[in-house]
């Protein structure tokens, strides 16, 4: 998690949040493809040309041929024969330079529109906050964003090319009849079989791509928790055990995989048996034609290319697959826009205050309540330590104080505003946030620690967090490259905590952002958290006994719901309580 200047969502003040379940993954690649319209319509104006080209090729190498053979047997020079072979030869010329202007429109758009999606749906996540990631795992979540848009991307480019490649199997049985109508006529005899083998393969495909998919994310998540924990899988010496949790599904990518082969094998043999079977019946009922002098030697010719046009499943098989797919990662992808983006109202706080009030708070996670009608109070300027078991809701109740999750029922106030009805802007000012594994966002220290503070604030910031200290004994300072230095968590955590104080606000959410820290050291941030936010309410998700004895109150969670609220010193005696801290001292 980051801190609240750039978590929190930044959709617009007062928009409606999308509606679950929109716009959907056919949703999302129709504004793809609005978004490349004028693309798509260059390319289908060139895929329709190339069609054409096609069409028109066989009619003109049939007239060649009649000229030819007419000149030779009239004894004349051929002259209409050459007109007609120049012809074609133009034609073939204009093809190959449109061929070649496809390829690289089809490339540009297909990146142009990887941008487009990827921008977006970051957009999106980045909108949603935490919710975004409390539904989907990181490497899930990043498979999605990276090779699902890819995936997805060509779907402009497949629908402008799958437009020409229908054109030109109708349009060959055209020139069929126009040929001669009964060679049209037996052509459309199997036409239904080559319908029922697209059909049979777009929803086979669609099946393998969607499973392929999901095992592909399931992969990405477990190698991205495997990363997450690498120190302690070398630790444990675990690392041949996680590589087989890693890889367990790799049968089932496999599976998938060859099923997709298998799918478009059999399209591909069903494909290869019927068409020449129709190419034959057509060229034998042309050649009857023939010796009924029904048909020119020419006219021949052309219904011999036309049949092979009408019968280009190849084509068809190939962008419909490539539609397919682009549909298939268009909906796994459009998942992420499930996951609605929080509403913000128009209110404003008063100039001052910071009094946070929970009432009647219940928050429910994958079927189980977390938090359970949770009533709390924290006065303007006073310091609250939440503290409970692992599991019992304080870092949810963290996040409802800052708006980074909203709770199912009831409501969180802020100075009397509910946090809802208040501006992104008013939110955000008013609240800070540290967190026990800070990520460092910006190019520098100086950048990660002010982030949207001013840049002022920064020294004074990280001598209050203790962290002065440690980045001037860098060769750069604060102007140190983040990706270039090693941090221990204790620093780490005393640049989150820096990049807090920097933030400033009525309100500072501190969860658990004290536990790396060495006992000295907390103590120090203790009393400069006093003086560096003075009038701020302060909400401390604790761990530590030292760190709860500090506060003006101590909230004890236990199940969900609040089980004490009192000072620390008072509940000490409590022997349940004491277990929360698993055996530390007592109060100092």
């Amino acid at each position: 998690m980051t801190d609240s200047s750039t978590a929190g969502p930044s959709s617009s003040e007062g928009g409606p949040a999308p509606a679950v379940g929109q716009p959907g993954g056919d949703a999302l690649l129709r504004a793809a493809i609005r978004h490349s319209a004028a693309r798509c319509v260059a390319l289908c104006l060139l895929s329709t040309a190339g069609a054409g080209i096609g069409l028109l090729l066989p009619y003109v190498l049939g007239r060649a041929l009649d000229a030819l053979l007419t000149g030779h047997a009239t004894g004349a020079t051929g002259g209409d024969a050459g007109h007609w072979l120049t012809l074609g030869a133009a034609l073939v010329a204009a093809g190959t330079l449109l061929d070649a202007c496809e390829g690289v429109l089809t490339g540009t758009t297909a990146a142009r529109t990887t941008a487009w999606l990827r921008h977006r749906l970051v957009r999106h996540v980045l909108d949603t906050g935490p919710r975004a990631t409390a539904r989907f795992p990181a490497g899930d979540l990043v498979a999605r964003l990276v090779g699902g848009t890819a995936q997805a991307a060509p779907a402009p480019a497949t629908v402008a090319a799958l437009a020409a490649t229908l054109l030109t199997p109708l349009g060959a049985i055209v020139a069929l009849g126009l040929v001669d109508l009964r060679l049209a006529l037996v052509f459309l005899v199997g036409a239904p079989a080559l319908a029922l083998l697209l059909r049979a393969f777009a929803r086979a495909t669609s099946d393998c791509v969607s499973g392929y998919l999901r095992a592909q994310g399931d992969i990405a998540t477990r190698l991205t928790e495997a990363i997450g924990g690498a120190r302690t899988i070398a630790a444990a010496r675990t690392a041949g055990k996680e590589t087989d949790r890693i890889l367990a599904p790799l049968p089932e990518l496999a599976r998938q995989g060859l099923r997709m082969w298998r799918v478009q094998g059999r399209a591909s043999a069903g494909a290869v048996t019927l068409a020449p079977l129709l190419q034959i019946a057509v060229i034998a009922a042309a050649g009857l034609l023939l010796l009924h002098h029904h048909l020119s030697v020419g006219e021949l010719l052309a219904a011999s290319r036309y049949a092979v046009l009408a019968t280009g499943v190849g084509a068809l098989v190939g962008d419909l697959g490539a539609l397919v797919r682009t549909r298939a990662a268009g909906r796994r992808t459009a998942e992420l826009l499930d996951v609605p983006a929080p509403r913000y109202g128009t209110d404003e706080l008063p100039v001052r205050g910071g009094h946070l009030e929970l009432c009647g708070v219940t928050v429910r996670r994958a079927g189980r309540t977390v938090l359970d009608r949770v009533d709390l109070t924290v006065p303007a300027g006073r310091t609250l330590a939440v503290v409970g078991a692992s599991g019992a809701g304080k870092s949810t109740l963290a996040a409802l104080a800052g708006r980074l999750t909203d709770p199912d029922e009831g409501t969180v106030l802020l100075d009397g505003v509910p946090l809802p009805g208040l501006s992104r802007h008013a939110l955000r000012t008013a609240v800070g946030h540290a967190f026990e594994r800070p990520v460092l966002l910006g190019d520098t220290l100086a950048d990660t620690i002010a982030l949207s503070a001013p840049k002022d604030r920064v020294i004074p910031a990280a001598r209050a967090a203790r962290a002065d200290p440690f980045v001037r004994r860098l060769p750069d300072g604060y102007a140190t490259v983040c990706a270039d230095v090693p941090l221990s968590g204790g620093e780490l955590q005393r640049l989150g905590l820096a990049r807090a104080f920097a933030h400033g606000g009525r309100l500072l959410v501190l969860d658990d952002a004290l536990s790396s820290l060495d006992t000295v050291t907390e103590h120090e941030i203790a009393a400069a958290l006093l003086d560096h936010t003075p009038g701020a309410t302060r909400l401390i998700v604790a761990h530590r006994a030292t760190t709860a004895a500090r506060a003006d109150t101590v909230a004890w969670l236990d199940g969900g719901r609040v089980r004490a609220l009192g000072p620390h010193e008072r509940l000490w005696h409590d022997p349940a309580y004491r277990a929360v801290f698993a055996g530390e001292d007592g109060p100092a």
